[in-house]
């Protein structure tokens, strides 16, 4: 069997890959590596709105109970609302059901520790390996000793109520449009925007199981843009179907993506003194733009590899307050252990309440320089080739002379896909088309 567990759980088409056998299997097994030894172990069971939710949180339920341990399904709500009422209600772990910004069509069922932090390589292995190895040792019980399945009604009431403790301010005044993606962001954002007295206009938060990320949230943010500049808005946030990310748009339509919302929270951090060493954490594929904003301001950068699990490793371990990524993952940790679309979106919101700023003052502290991608077709045995060959590692060495300290070449394997990624990422867009196409077509000419 391959790895089961990708960067973000196990995830693949609801009912074809990702069978309610499998998930029965994960609940079993997940239940059992979880809660070893703990008294009548507690799970946190959350999903989002697709209409595979129900029959997969079915079969991981039945899975949970069949080892003995108590399931506490909070039904459709956001995947960080798990992680953070895992730790409120003393639960040995937590569970999501959802595919984030993937089509309908896939789900994901992904699990967090009893601190709300996603698993670490190893107790992922070890949950798959007690499946490989038909559940050896893991107790059958009888009668009494089964598990039961509680319904926790309070469970959105609770994440909004810790939601709105995020910042210091009402938000009287702002007039904020919300993209809910037609997923789990429905309820809760629009209740905590509500309730801290914004003015709410909200769309794509009607969601019938189907429809879900479909040309909405912020994978597609087209239709939010056009929203906030028609309604007179003072911003607009974009979720993703689990809302873990959220992106925002300025009062004049612009996107603001996951560098900016980095940017502008630090700047207001550091001005509040609560950015510990002046340091936010950030991959490789973060705009050049946001390093040289962040010069000026006199705050530093460490990079990771491309993933918020990578960010977060490097948070925790130094105790940062921010980090993330441009998809619109920003993990504020100060309050939550993964990204929270809802406490990023009220940071932004509440920074614009403050400072008295329109949103795209606050963002022209950073300009985005242009970047520009193209995939190279490479043998995953091949994936080192841009360092091993010296006419390869001869051409990037000139490119980065020509770009002259205003641009980078980055080279990042594919982890699911035999290619690379050549990125490059300058002022002029022109040349660094040209760049980029001339440089992959190298690399393809060498393994070949």
């Amino acid at each position: 069997m391959s790895r089961l567990f990708g960067t973000d759980g196990v995830r693949g088409i609801a009912n074809e890959e990702l069978t309610a056998d499998l998930a029965y299997q994960l609940g079993r097994a997940g239940a059992f590596v979880l809660t070893e030894g703990t008294h009548k172990p507690k799970i946190l069971v959350g999903m989002d709105t697709r209409i595979s939710g129900d029959m997969l949180e079915s079969a991981l339920v039945a899975g949970i109970l069949s080892v003995g341990a108590e399931a506490i399904c909070v039904g459709v709500i956001p995947t960080p609302a798990v992680a953070y009422l895992t730790r409120k209600y003393n639960a040995d772990a937590g569970v999501v059901i959802s595919a984030s910004h993937n089509p309908v069509e896939y789900n994901g069922i992904k699990f967090f520790n009893g601190q709300g932090y996603k698993l670490r390589d190893e107790l992922e292995d070890k949950i798959q390996s007690i499946i490989e190895n038909n559940f050896e040792g893991v107790p059958s019980p009888t009668g009494a000793d089964l598990g039961r399945k509680i319904k926790e009604e309070a469970a959105v009431e609770d994440y909004v109520e810790f939601a709105k403790s995020t910042i210091d301010v009402d938000l009287k005044g702002v007039k904020i449009a919300l993209d809910c993606a037609n997923g789990a962001a429905y309820k809760t954002s629009v209740e905590t925007f509500r309730q801290l007295g914004a003015e709410v206009v909200v769309i794509n938060n009607d969601p019938d199981g189907a429809n879900i990320n479909k040309n909405c949230g912020s994978t597609h943010p087209e239709e939010l843009m056009d929203y906030v500049v028609r309604k007179g808005c003072d911003l607009g946030l974009a979720f993703d179907g689990d809302a873990d990310r959220c992106l925002a748009v300025d009062d004049k339509g612009n996107l603001i993506d996951g560098d900016f919302i980095i940017a502008i929270c630090a700047k207001h951090l550091k001005e509040q003194g609560k950015l510990k060493d002046d340091m936010v954490v950030v991959t490789v594929m973060s705009n050049l733009g946001l390093d040289l904003a962040f010069k000026k301001e006199g705050i530093s950068t460490i990079k990771t590899k491309v993933g918020d699990r990578y960010v977060l490793e490097e948070m925790v371990k130094y105790g940062y307050a921010l980090g993330g990524e441009q998809s619109g993952h920003v993990i504020f940790l100060d309050y939550n252990t993964t990204g929270d679309g809802l406490v990023t979106g009220l940071q932004v919101a509440a920074v614009v309440k403050k400072s008295g700023k329109k949103l795209s003052e606050l963002a022209s502290m950073m300009t985005k320089l242009p970047q520009v991608l193209v995939n190279a077709k490479v043998p995953n045995n091949m994936k080192d080739i841009h360092e091993k060959d010296s006419e390869i590692v001869e051409e990037i060495k000139k490119m980065e002379e020509k770009l002259d300290g205003c641009g980078r070449v980055l080279i990042r394997p594919s982890g699911t896909e035999p290619l690379v990624r050549v990125m490059l990422e300058g002022k002029n867009q022109e040349e660094l088309d040209q760049m980029a196409h001339s440089l992959a077509k190298l690399i393809e000419k060498k393994v070949n």
